[in-house]
């Protein structure tokens, strides 16, 4: 098994008031030293490798952004949408002094950069970075739902993050599970771990 960098617990520092967010303040930085968010990456179009290589390092350019850990590369089947090749995707975990909306605004600009162009619903694409989870928000705001709402029912986000943290808690669905929980739930899509050592460097 290749090295990968180590997941660790959040610490008391890290997390958010007891407040909690309210609307107004997913646009607010996070004081401190940032919180940990899970952010999903996939191609099929193009280069896929370097695509998501470039990805990870853009992301680690980032402002306030620190990378944490990186999965390994999994070949998966796709969802939906039109004829199209298979994916490579991949999860990586980052602690980041971003606003939610900052941190998504930063994932839609690594998505431009690979030229992604958003034509078809569940189409083939050069690059797609979602935000997955950022630290235990819930929100339903229009720009940016969290957890997404549909990670707990996708083998190609929960088997990487749970080669990284199996005991990550998602909610999905009205339920509450952990991310190995919710990946046994949907053995029966097509995922391939590829060993790809630390294709990301």
């Amino acid at each position: 098994d290749r090295e990968q960098g180590p997941v660790i617990a959040p610490s008391a520092e890290d997390r958010v008031p007891a407040g909690g967010w309210g609307r107004d303040n997913l646009t607010q930085d996070i004081p401190g030293p940032g919180v940990r968010a899970v952010l999903g990456l996939g191609a099929n179009l193009g280069d896929p490798l370097e695509a998501l290589r470039a990805a990870v390092h853009a992301l680690v350019a980032a402002h306030r952004t620190e990378l944490v850990a990186v999965s390994d590369l999994w070949r998966t089947a796709p969802m939906g949408g039109p004829a199209q090749p298979d994916y490579l995707n991949a999860v990586a975990i980052v602690k980041t002094g971003l606003s939610p909306r900052g941190l998504l605004a930063v994932c839609q600009q690594v998505e431009a950069a690979a030229r992604r162009v958003r034509e078809v619903r569940w189409g083939p694409r050069t690059l797609d970075v979602d935000v997955v989870s950022y630290d235990e928000l819930t929100t339903e705001d229009p720009v940016l739902t969290l957890p997404h709402p549909r990670a707990h029912v996708r083998a190609f986000v929960l088997a990487p993050w749970a080669e990284l943290d199996p005991d990550a808690i998602l909610k999905g669905g009205g339920a509450t599970r952990s991310v190995g929980q919710w990946l046994e739930l949907v053995a029966d899509q097509q995922v391939e771990r590829l060993n790809a050592g630390r294709w990301w460097e």
